[in-house]
């Protein structure tokens, strides 16, 4: 198991790509996420398009550069609109991510919904331990939308899911962990306050999408959007306060440069 960082160079010209070329990103999420989200790829220069508006779910997610899709966007939109959405971006080889929140929590109707997505084949697929245990077929049992278990015990886990559905896997928590089924990348840093802000899981999920929409790589996408996710919490972390942490943390990602000081050489993980 590897660990990677803002010091692993392809992290940081994941991010400088990200930085030129400004990808139109389009997701589906709900209305508690939605603004961090679209702020977080504002603050990295994407141009982030939100919510299920007419024929967006097959006009954009056809021609945006990459989607995501979060489950929670059921508050708002009927699951054909998802489906739409899915398989869309599928039909017009758009990459996307599915964020499977609060899958496992103890809403069958809810779970199989999500579920039927993965049949439009996802590039990507983050959440948290417990959300993603149970989408493997373990006992993951979240809390609505917060998890009962640990990253590292997920571990084996997104190892198989990322087997049986050839997406790359990424689990968050105290330590992320990322993986295609074969390498699997740990992410250390960030701040615990990044679970107290609604929304910011749902926004790694856009950020990931963003660098997908660039990238040749998923696993490289994903990784480095953990890396980055970890940075700009840690340089956040002076501020008081759970809201002055979210402005904060939106802050560093905009000011955050593809060169950092003291950053060591690294390879691609593909290489």
């Amino acid at each position: 198991m590897q660990t990677i960082s803002w010091n692993d160079a392809f992290v940081r010209e994941e991010f400088a790509v990200l930085r030129r070329s400004r990808p139109f990103v389009y997701g589906l999420t709900n209305y508690v996420a939605a603004s961090l989200s679209a702020n977080v790829l504002l603050a990295v220069g994407a141009a982030p398009a939100i919510g299920a508006a007419l024929d967006w779910p097959s006009c954009f997610a056809a021609g945006a550069g990459a989607v995501w899709i979060n489950g929670a966007a059921l508050i708002c939109c009927r699951p054909e609109t998802l489906r739409l959405a899915a398989r869309s971006a599928r039909d017009a080889h758009r990459p996307w991510v599915l964020d499977p929140v609060a899958f496992g929590a103890g809403s069958p109707v809810y779970d199989e919904a999500l579920r039927a997505l993965l049949e439009f084949g996802p590039a990507v697929i983050r959440g948290n331990a417990s959300e993603l245990i149970s989408l493997a077929g373990g006992p993951g049992a979240g809390k609505g939308v917060d998890t009962a278990a640990r990253s590292i015990d997920a571990v084996p886990y997104i190892r198989q899911l990322a087997r049986d559905t050839g997406a790359v896997v990424a689990v968050s928590g105290d330590v992320d962990y990322v993986t295609n089924g074969d390498v699997v990348s740990r992410i250390e840093g960030g701040d615990v306050r990044l679970t107290r802000v609604t929304g910011a899981g749902c926004s790694l999920g856009a950020f990931i999408a963003a660098l997908l929409a660039q990238s040749h790589s998923a696993l490289n996408a994903a990784c480095a959007a953990h890396a980055i996710f970890a940075l700009a919490a840690q340089q956040a972390a002076s501020v008081r306060g759970t809201g002055s942490f979210a402005v904060a943390f939106v802050d560093a990602l905009s000011e955050l440069e593809s060169e950092w000081p003291g950053a060591a050489a690294g390879e691609s993980l593909d290489a």
